[in-house]
């Protein structure tokens, strides 16, 4: 798995901020991902959705794995 700051980090970033929630699904993390599309779909018919879009972009960028 890749540890913060790493090029996987990187580009599930990049991959956010092309559809919110595609950068946790990079990562493996299908029910976040399912939340942040969901939320950003919900909220871009109020005009809100960027904010959404955005925390997905850093939330994919921050997370590091849970090492056992």
């Amino acid at each position: 798995m890749s540890r913060q700051g790493s090029a996987g980090n990187t580009i599930a970033a990049l991959a956010s901020f092309f559809a919110p929630g595609l950068g946790q699904l990079v990562q493996g993390r299908a029910g976040a991902a399912i939340v942040h599309f969901l939320l950003a779909f919900i909220l871009w018919l109020f005009a809100l959705g960027w904010i959404v879009h955005i925390t997905s972009c850093l939330n994919a960028a921050k997370w590091k794995p849970v090492v056992k």
